[in-house]
């Protein structure tokens, strides 16, 4: 029988989850104390946790932090009176498996409690070692896996080239600066260098900076105390606490205001936080993993950056390649997201056809990889089962994308090179006639991938699709 343990200050609430749960065969046991719900996870193994996010003595996020400490096999589920989409986030981030808001719905509580023991958390001593091992037998033999359970490394020149950074700095305790596109996975190399890490045992705390606002920043970083500002009714630790002993994680870094940086600049350097409303210095030991999509060297230039800081961070840089230099791995990609997604919706594994296939190799994919899994699944999803994944499924902008531009003899060119030749001086004609060749040189550069040449021109891609017209160019 599978233990639950329902954490939340609300009697009506623990009292309502215990009856409805155990009726519904599962063992329940409750309480209204953050504290006491981790001595009862010390003393006993429960499989599954529903923990309110605002408790008197502490909240979700730092029960959360302890409830990885002490038993990381536990499933965490939060609950949250507040509909904010970011708390929720942020929840999931640091390791929640979901979560759900009050008012509370029987059958939506059951699902997401069976859905959420059923998922299988490996242990992070042993996801460390066998990532370790994985690093110690590329370093020996020049081999590496094509993918993990997280991560999907692929087989192509630039890939091999990421994992192999991924796996030499992995194990020392650099300040590591991972450069990427928007949806290329920074996080999730970020997450790959601390399961390789020493502190793999630790906690791996993530925290977007391009979320955070100028007064909000302080509070999330460093934490702060009961009644420091409006709204702070209780002391909160920040994420350099949170993260002590393992990895912070700071995404799009290059947002955070010039007074923070100053901050975090004294954090870096003395090795310890203030609170905000607070003189007392406390110690912390975290290895710092930030990223950005804009290279931090014009940010300093621009006068954006501290310059200082950015040489603090600069001990080790990665750049992570966009999907579009990574043509190599795109089959095993799809392959990929196939499968999980297939386990996500409970149903067959989806096929591809062949047009479709053809469709994301001459898509440029400005989204890169989150684009193409957001694809991919909302294609099976419109895909009925036993079916191919074909063109009907594809969003608008790959449709167009796929009308491959032949080459014709188009009698707009006919009429402009019998202008030339009969010596008219018409500069419309001219110009025309420049523009036509402009664009189909570089069309035929960019295999007719109008989405390409749309970029290369400097224009969009309606622009591109009226002037295409206007030149009678077929597509």
């Amino acid at each position: 029988m599978k233990s639950i343990l329902i954490v939340d200050d609300e009697i009506n609430i623990c009292t309502l989850l215990s009856k409805f749960l155990s009726k519904n065969g599962y063992q329940v046991e409750s309480t209204m104390q953050g504290n006491t719900a981790l001595k009862m996870l010390e003393a006993s193994k429960y499989d599954l946790v529903l923990c309110d996010y605002r408790l008197k003595d502490t909240d979700g996020a730092q029960l959360l932090s302890n409830i990885r400490e002490i038993s990381p096999q536990t499933v965490v589920v939060i609950i949250t009176g507040y509909s904010d989409v970011r708390t929720a986030v942020d929840m999931v981030k640091k390791g929640a498996f979901d979560y759900i808001s009050k008012p509370l719905y029987p059958d939506e509580i059951l699902s997401l409690v069976k859905k959420a023991l059923e998922y299988e958390q490996p242990p992070l001593a042993a996801m460390g070692k066998l990532n370790q091992k994985a690093s110690k037998q590329y370093k020996e033999s020049n081999q590496y896996p094509l993918q993990d359970q997280n991560y999907v490394f692929g087989k192509s020149k630039v890939a091999k080239e990421l994992y192999r950074q991924i796996t030499l700095v992995a194990p020392t305790d650099y300040t590591v600066i991972i450069y990427g596109e928007t949806g290329t996975g920074k996080e999730s190399v970020a997450h790959l260098i601390h399961e390789q890490s020493n502190r793999h045992k630790g906690p791996f705390i993530a925290l977007d900076c391009g979320a955070l606002s100028k007064e909000l920043a302080a509070s999330e970083l460093f934490g702060h105390e009961k009644g420091a500002f409006t709204g702070a009714v209780n002391s909160k630790e920040g994420a350099f606490e949170q993260a002590k002993g393992g990895t912070l994680f700071l995404d799009e870094i290059a947002n955070l205001s010039y007074d923070i940086q100053v901050a975090l600049l004294r954090v870096i350097q003395e090795k310890q936080v203030r609170h905000v409303g607070s003189v007392k210095e406390i110690a912390v030991d975290v290895r710092l993993i930030v990223a950005s999509n804009e290279k931090l060297q014009d940010a300093v230039l621009k006068g954006k950056f501290r310059e200082d800081l950015y040489h603090r961070f600069n001990e080790f840089t990665i750049h992570i390649p966009p999907l579009r230099d990574r043509e190599d791995d795109l089959g095993l990609l799809v392959d990929n997201f196939l499968e999980q997604t297939a386990k996500e919706l409970d149903k067959p594994k989806a096929g591809i056809s062949k047009e479709v296939m053809e469709c994301l190799y001459q898509y440029d994919w400005p989204g890169n990889i989150r684009e193409l899994k957001n694809i991919i699944r909302r294609a099976c999803l419109l895909t009925p089962d036993g079916q191919n994944i074909s063109m009907e499924s594809m969003p608008l902008e790959m449709k167009e994308t796929h009308d491959i531009i032949p080459i014709v003899n188009n009698p707009v060119e006919e009429n402009l090179e019998t202008a030339d030749i009969q010596g008219q001086n018409d500069l419309k004609s001219v110009a025309l006639k420049a523009e036509y060749q402009k664009i189909m040189n570089v069309l035929k550069a960019v295999k007719y991938n109008k989405t390409k040449a749309a970029q290369m021109l400097n224009i969009d891609r309606k622009t591109l699709y009226n002037k295409l017209r206007l030149l009678n160019i077929s597509y």
